[in-house]
């Protein structure tokens, strides 16, 4: 599992039929910085995801990736990469809270 800030949204009107009436997620991995692990620092990259909780724009999520995206529940036959699987509502690193969905 990865953590991830939800950047945006994908629509896609033409798609695989197993897609079909799935929300689509734009997401940030979010990563501890190494230097600094009382917070986080963005990943370079986006992701797609499949959103199966109703995260919404701003929010930190759980996301996995991989054959592991295919358990979650509707998408074992879906062409699915990566799924959202929770909103984050805090992160303790060290003893030290670095993230809040209270505080956001």
């Amino acid at each position: 599992m990865f953590l991830a800030k939800v950047e945006g949204s994908v629509v896609a009107t033409k798609k695989d039929a197993a897609m079909s009436g799935r929300k689509l997620l734009l997401v940030r991995p979010m990563l501890v910085d190494d230097k600094d692990p009382t917070q986080f620092r963005a990943g370079t990259n986006t992701i797609v995801a499949v959103d199966t909780v109703g995260a919404g724009l701003g929010e930190l999520v759980m996301f996995c990736q991989g054959s592991s995206a295919r358990l979650a529940p509707g998408l074992k036959e879906a062409p699915v990469d990566a799924v959202i699987i929770g909103i984050v509502d805090t992160v303790d690193v060290l003893g030290k809270v670095i993230y809040s969905a209270r505080q956001s």
